[in-house]
């Protein structure tokens, strides 16, 4: 039996809001909202729906009547297709002004929170070409447009390298511009598809698991220094020569020049040998005269400019007179953890990936910093009696979690181990909304801080300064 066809058309929408993962809100007819992409609130347009649930639908714009006075012309060709910057078509006060609010209701309406002050959100100087790390894919079978469809003769280059179609894990865009990492990141990406293309070097394709080149990763710092790492799918020692030569002589600002065999069914570097193939195996980042070494896996906040606003931020918040014992959980390459340091006792960081320790040990030695410890574990498993028995009550607690936010294990131990005041980073506001909501018997909110990582995005980086109720 043939599929109901359950799409339909509205017309004259007012696009009413801007809702959470970058979509504008609108609502039909019946009430239920409509979830669309690439409108701006206060548009007035056309729907067509792609999905029916019992409470909203998802659509597409077929039509602008109204132009909203909040959008903007987007930069990029490629503003649309490609899923980097969502918001590109709306103007950057107004992104912030939605960023801020999104924080506000998650911490009200998931955590049902109090919050005596949440200050105005820190937006960028920089909205474009703030990314210091990249990463693109490598495909034989593009993402073609409806044009190319309707032709009739056949299509020849099908290679591109460049970002998935948001929802298609084996559709790639191939770009021919991107606003996100300064230059030479364009000129890099488009001169090594030019040359491994001249000379048909077999682009991956992720549904076969076939092919040569894989992924791409460019990451630059603020010293100049600058990272380009390939994934291969394959050992083929001439042709891997041949592309690495060329990118190293054409690129001579190139200082870490890496390279990965990954026959993998996924591109995940972390369980990867790293090959240096040129330079060295990291490049340096530096902030108030600290240098950090971020090699291939470390993380690091992709946003220099913006970091460094971030970490004053909970430097600030941590409000430390030189004789408290702290605890950074989720340290990573300990950033945060030495950049407090100076005005701590004593920092203790704490991370699952061993090579992060690793980073953040050597780290600390190149910055003469003799204060801290780092301690490699999982979060749940190693923050227990056992450590606050060896190294005391933290009178501040630092914790900046992935996405998912603490595990309940987390943060049950933190209200046993009760710190006089935690700092809680986070780049997602709902779940840390419902982790704050687990610590609101026993700490109050003193102010929030959202920091703006990613313009032209609607992710937001949120601080949360927590104070115990009987301190």
């Amino acid at each position: 039996m043939r599929k109901k066809n359950t799409r339909q058309i509205f017309e004259n929408v007012a696009v009413v809001d801007a809702g959470t993962k970058g979509k504008a809100i609108a609502k039909a007819p019946d009430g239920r909202v409509i979830f669309l992409q690439n409108a701006v609130p206060g548009d007035v347009v056309t729907v067509q729906t792609t999905k029916k649930r019992k409470a909203y639908f998802e659509g597409i714009v077929t039509q602008i009547h109204e132009y909203s006075d909040k959008r903007t012309s987007p930069h990029c060709q490629h503003f649309g297709l490609c899923g980097g910057c969502k918001w590109q078509n709306m103007s950057y006060d107004h992104q912030l002004y939605y960023k801020q609010r999104e924080v506000e209701n998650n911490l009200k309406r998931i955590g049902h929170l109090d919050i005596p002050e949440l200050l105005p959100i820190k937006g960028a100087k920089e909205q474009y070409f703030y990314r210091n790390k990249m990463e693109f894919s490598f495909s034989d079978t593009r993402w073609l447009y409806p044009e190319e469809l309707k032709q009739e003769e056949p299509i020849k280059d099908k290679n591109a390298l460049g970002l998935h179609i948001p929802g298609m894990w084996d559709k790639v865009l191939d770009l021919k511009e991107c606003h996100l990492q300064a230059d030479p990141s364009n000129a890099i990406r488009l001169e090594i598809k030019r040359f491994a293309t001249d000379r048909r070097m077999p682009f991956f394709n992720p549904r076969s698991q076939q092919g040569l080149l894989r992924t791409l990763m460019i990451r630059t710092a603020t010293t100049g220094e600058l990272m380009v790492l390939i994934q291969f799918a394959k050992e083929d020692k001439s042709s891997i020569e041949l592309i690495l030569d060329h990118i190293q002589k054409t690129f001579p600002e190139i200082t870490s020049l890496l390279y990965v065999i990954n026959q993998k069914q996924n591109d995940t570097l972390y369980d990867q040998d790293i090959i240096c193939y040129h330079g060295t195996d990291h490049i340096l980042e530096e902030m108030e005269g600290l240098k950090f070494k971020i090699d291939a896996k470390s993380f690091y906040q992709t946003n220099s400019a913006q970091a460094y606003e971030l970490y004053k931020v909970v430097r600030d918040f941590a409000n430390l007179k030189g004789e408290e014992l702290v605890f950074d959980l989720y340290t990573g390459t300990g950033t945060i953890a030495q950049f407090i340091a100076k005005k701590a006792n004593k920092v203790i960081g704490i991370e699952v990936v061993p090579e992060a320790i690793e980073a953040a040990l050597t780290n600390a030695e190149a910055n003469g910093i003799t204060n801290t410890e780092f301690i490699v574990g999982d979060m749940k498993s190693v923050l227990n009696d056992a450590i606050t028995t060896k190294y005391g009550v933290p009178d501040v607690l630092i914790t900046d979690p992935p996405r998912d936010g603490m595990h309940k294990d987390v943060v049950e131990q933190l209200l046993k181990m009760a710190p006089d005041r935690i700092v809680y980073v986070s780049c997602n506001s709902a779940t840390q909304a419902r982790d704050l909501s687990l610590l609101k018997e026993a700490y109050k909110i003193l102010k929030v801080q959202p920091v703006d990582m990613f313009p032209q995005t609607h992710h937001v980086e949120n601080v949360v300064l927590l104070e115990k109720r009987n301190a």
